[in-house]
């Protein structure tokens, strides 16, 4: 009997010690991803909720390290090499801590990342630090934030937000360098089979301000390389002769690619054309 009893109490004690009440965490962790550039940027990090409480100077604390989240420190990856307000970052993963003021905040990136949240947070550990405006806008943001916004070619910018408070730093991502070097191995020095390769590679000079005339060139090729006639590719080619002051020919070109843009049934490009046709002398 006492060992049945014994028996009975392990059994218990087990049971105690798995049984868990499921339920939901009050800051949950969010995965964030996204590409800059050419770089894949991810954000792993746990959103608190204001609920009630004191963000600025007490969630988040002023003056103090904070895991910028709840839980485990936040932590960043970069897949390639970036900047980071114009500071050099090598591809990797990376704890994302921040110290907050009213008017600034610290951006921290740790390369340790085992610290639950800040505790036991050592500078030493630091790869970079740098500052930027902490600014207090009229929109309230409940629950902790992190996004991404204002997008361009090569660089967009992170934002972390709570209540009335909101910090932001951009990242920059080495595109035309990467893009301009597949340019001259596969276009200058080659001869693509995809006729889609001399449509990107124009479409490149055009985005970027350099020869229109050699970009004319190579959109020529990818017409002439492909099965049928596309809108979007004759649009660029419309667009590359209005940059090259040849209005009739860039006319002749935008109306053309309207009609088949029409065919196709995409009114976006209708617009485009017409505006482009509007807009030439």
């Amino acid at each position: 009997m006492k060992r049945i009893i014994l028996s009975a109490i392990a059994l218990m004690v087990a049971t105690l010690g798995y049984a868990q009440i499921q339920m939901p965490a009050a800051s949950p962790t969010f995965e964030l991803k996204g590409t800059v550039g050419l770089a894949e940027v991810k954000v792993v990090y746990s959103r608190p909720s204001a609920k009630g409480r004191k963000v600025a100077g007490e969630l988040i604390p002023y003056n103090e390290v904070w895991r910028t989240g709840a839980n485990a420190s936040t932590k960043i990856s970069f897949s390639e090499d970036v900047k980071l307000e114009g500071n050099p970052v090598p591809a990797g993963e990376y704890a994302l801590y921040t110290i907050f003021t009213e008017e600034e905040a610290t951006i921290i990136l740790s390369k340790n990342l085992t610290w639950w949240g800040s505790l036991g947070y050592d500078s030493k550990d630091d790869l970079l630090r740098f500052k930027v405006p902490v600014k207090h806008p009229s929109s309230h943001y409940e629950t902790f934030t992190i996004s991404f916004s204002d997008f361009t070619m090569n660089s967009a910018y992170l934002n972390m937000k709570w209540e009335h408070t909101k910090a932001m730093f951009k990242i920059e991502s080495d595109v035309d360098a990467k893009v301009m070097a597949q340019i001259k191995s596969q276009v200058i020095d080659g001869s693509p089979q995809n006729p889609g390769v001399y449509f990107q590679a124009a479409g490149y000079y055009y985005d970027t301000e350099r020869d229109a005339q050699q970009a004319l060139e190579w959109v020529n090729k990818a017409i002439e390389g492909s099965g049928q006639k596309q809108y979007w590719v004759i649009h660029l080619k419309a667009k590359l002769l209005a940059r090259l002051g040849k209005n009739t020919e860039a006319k002749a070109a935008a109306q053309e690619s309207m009609k088949l843009a029409e065919e196709g049934g995409n009114p976006d490009y209708v617009r485009l054309n017409q505006k482009l046709i509007a807009g030439l002398k």
